[in-house]
């Protein structure tokens, strides 16, 4: 029943998006709301989406514990896998921007670094939706100052 619910409520939200963004943000978003879901039915304690560190460029979708780990989420989203993954598209600034985002994050949490890891979402807008978690995404070769 709850399901039902949830696809109802997100078709009306994706809608209403659409009248007013891009198609690309409106699919974005929804890839991000269904991420997030899907998170937390994993187990995932969401702190924080679209967090974006005061003075810099750059965003994390989602923020999250996993267990005693801290997740940074990128969350990826495609109409289908025709061409490539949608997390093929995380390429390397997006990983330094995060990486940065992610430091100025840590700092105001008071977090270990050695707590913290970055995950991607893969999502398909099909019917239903195919989401993938790949834990541990992508490795920062060290913790620098941003």
């Amino acid at each position: 029943m709850m399901q039902w619910l949830y696809r109802l409520a997100d078709s009306a939200r994706h809608r209403a998006r659409r009248r007013s963004w891009s198609r690309t943000q409106a699919s974005g978003r929804r890839g991000e709301d269904l991420a997030h879901r899907f998170l937390q039915r994993m187990g995932f304690q969401v702190v924080a989406r679209n967090y974006r560190a005061q003075g810099r460029p750059g965003e994390i979708d989602i923020i999250a514990w996993d267990g005693d780990t801290l997740a940074f989420v990128e969350v990826k989203t495609l109409a289908s896998s025709e061409y490539s993954a949608p997390d093929r598209a995380i390429d390397a600034g997006k990983q330094r921007s995060m990486f940065r985002t992610a430091c100025a994050y840590q700092r105001r949490a008071g977090v270990e670094w050695g707590r913290i890891r970055f995950d991607t979402v893969n999502v398909l807008l099909t019917d239903p939706p195919g989401i993938t978690l790949f834990r541990d995404a992508f490795h920062p070769l060290r913790k620098a100052s941003p």
